[in-house]
């Protein structure tokens, strides 16, 4: 059994929520010597937060989004953004086990585990009254501790499901796949389940609430009923009545008290942390949270110049301009000089298509106030959510100029997708391979201050449970219960602010673009507008209507690879999980790939 903990050693004034991974070392450290008083505890904790804000934040991520309907890791100059396929297979969905961004996820998914075991055994082999703190304040430490691996073990468990090991101690042995220990993938899924489940329920009472960078009772049921909601999908077994109840005691003020807000951007923008929407958020800081999360959450799209666009932020983060927006059109109509065609396109919701997926901005309504095109004058957020069509320099009128294959050309964004710099090569619809600097909208979720205002966007904190997913979580149960009018009125009440007062009447009588009924096709809709990019698409939206595999949308069934086959309109339902990464079973014998693979 291991004696000693691998935890961050951070200075005496670092906060539980907030960690400094500049000044991050790590040492192995008796629990004895390390262990001294509640400050210690509380050091031991936050250096499981800043694991876990590291290994959620990315990797994991990619698997949820550039997989889905709406985000895509596009191609652009020839290859540029390819890297041997590595988010690329995502976007087209032909990855293996031998794909180097599931070896990547992987790895990163078990460190944060790992260490809250470590950190868990050893505060419970230790007499809190040694530590001059009461049983209460210890208990809910631990409790903290098992929500947070609850949850690491839950962004696991939708994507490997049943092969997944349980490794919930301390111990030399390596434990094997579930699925392998009992005998069917099916039976290693319902043991994490239950596994899951039970941390949650034991943990919650000892939680405390309305701690927004901390685990807390509202957080720990939202996960709860998360589980419940995709149970048919996890144990095939339906327990929507058991979400819709958990549900509604979120809403009700059981676990704390939150509302929904009138106006979305408190939500997204600098403050945040107080916002009333926000159930728990990872604190960030400039230099304190991971790999700069502030940093990768917008210029996975953005240009290498995207300052001159943005008003000169206070960042030397460079764009890696391959994160794209699904485009709504295809490549139809004559080429303009500067990309896209004069008729912008057939779009992927007209009869020509009649998709019920992607086509990402068509679906916002156009008196949406997040359809209009992102501005944030004297660090004042619009609310837009897009950057399309041409892009100026902050606050003037002069474009600004594109590089690679359109370098020195006007840039301006277009929400179609093709080489049309190479006329003869474009096709109607054509895959995320052939993209060039300009292909597709990109999105800016969280507001990009300029230097001007002085505040600095890396100062935001990043969302991951919010109240207004409670009551998309209980619309859905009523709409699957047969209740259309009670989701409608719960949806209602979060789209509401997105429409001014003159507008909102007649807005929220209709399904949308692309929906004639309130059915399940317009909640699930709804569901990737309100959570457009938030990691989730794939996990908790797509696979529960079986629509991840089984959906059409953009380029599937339309257009070939990189290689000339064609892209199915279906795949292959072995991609509904991931793969256990090939080279795992050099350290684990025990494992046991999943179906399919």
């Amino acid at each position: 059994m291991k004696k000693n903990i691998f935890i961050t050693v951070l200075a005496a004034a670092v906060a539980v929520s907030c960690v400094n991974l500049d000044e991050k070392v790590y040492s192995s450290l008796d629990k004895g010597v390390f262990y001294q008083n509640e400050n210690s505890v509380k050091a031991a904790v936050a250096s499981v937060y800043n694991e876990a804000q590291s290994n959620l934040s990315e990797k994991m991520f990619y698997l949820q989004e550039y997989s889905a309907d709406q985000m895509a890791w596009r191609i652009w100059n020839d290859g540029w953004g390819y890297d041997e396929g590595e988010k690329y297979v995502l976007s087209v969905q032909r990855w293996n086990s031998e794909s180097k961004i599931i070896l990547q996820a992987w790895q990163e998914s078990w460190t944060t585990i790992g260490l809250a075991n470590n950190i868990i055994y050893d505060l419970q082999t230790i007499d809190p009254s040694d530590l001059k703190m009461s049983r209460e304040q210890f208990d809910s430490y631990i409790a903290e501790l098992r929500t947070l691996r609850a949850w690491c073990y839950y962004i696991n468990f939708q994507a490997w499901g049943g092969s997944l090991p349980l490794c919930n101690t301390v111990s030399d042995e390596v434990p094997p796949s579930e699925s392998r220990r009992l005998g069917s993938f099916e039976a290693g899924c319902r043991s994490i389940y239950d596994f899951i489940a039970t941390e949650l329920d034991e943990s919650v009472d000892l939680l405390p609430k309305g701690k927004v960078n901390r685990m807390n009772q509202a957080m720990n049921r939202m996960l709860r009923a998360q589980l419940a909601l995709n149970a048919g999908l996890f144990i095939g077994e339906e327990r929507y009545d058991e979400c819709a109840d958990i549900c509604e005691k979120i809403i009700g003020g059981d676990y704390g008290t939150y509302s929904i807000v009138s106006d979305y951007r408190d939500i997204f923008k600098y403050g945040n942390r107080a916002c009333p929407e926000v159930i728990f958020a990872f604190a960030c800081e400039d230099g304190q949270s991971p790999f700069n999360m502030g940093n990768t959450r917008n210029l996975k799209g953005l240009p290498y110049n995207w300052k001159n666009i943005m008003g000169d932020p206070d960042s030397d983060a460079s764009g890696w301009n391959c994160e794209i927006v699904v485009p709504s059109h295809d490549n139809s109509g004559e080429i303009l000089s500067l990309g896209g065609t004069d008729t912008g396109g057939e779009s992927f919701l007209g009869e020509a298509y009649g998709d019920k997926l992607g086509a990402v901005y068509e679906r916002f309504d156009d008196r949406d106030i997040r359809k209009k095109a992102y501005s944030c004058p004297s660090g004042v957020w619009n609310g837009g959510l897009f950057l399309k069509g041409a892009q100026y320099e902050y606050g003037t009128t002069s474009p600004v100029k594109a590089d690679a294959d359109r370098d020195g050309m006007d840039l301006v964004y277009v929400d179609q997708l093709a080489t049309f710099r190479k006329p003869a090569s474009v096709k109607p619809v054509m895959s995320p391979y052939y993209g060039e600097v300009n292909s597709g909208y990109r999105l800016i979720k969280y507001p990009m201050y300029p230097a001007t205002s002085g505040i600095d966007f890396r100062n935001i904190d990043n969302v991951e449970f919010r109240l207004a997913e409670a009551y998309y979580m209980l619309a859905e149960c009523k709409l699957r219960s047969g209740d259309a009018g009670g989701a409608k009125d719960l949806v209602d009440t979060v789209r509401g602010r997105y429409f001014s007062s003159s507008d909102k009447e007649a807005a929220l009588a209709v399904p949308g673009p692309g929906f004639e009924e309130f059915d399940l096709d317009w909640m699930l809709s709804e569901w990737g507008k309100e959570f457009l990019s938030e990691g989730r698409r794939r996990r908790t939206d797509l696979r529960r209507y079986d629509k991840f595999t089984q959906g059409q949308w953009w380029f599937f069934g339309r257009a070939t690879d990189v290689d000339g086959s064609l892209i199915p309109v279906k795949r292959d339902r072995k991609y509904e999980w991931y793969p256990l990464p090939q080279s795992a079973f050099q350290t684990n014998s025990g494992l046991q790939q999943t179906p399919g693979y």
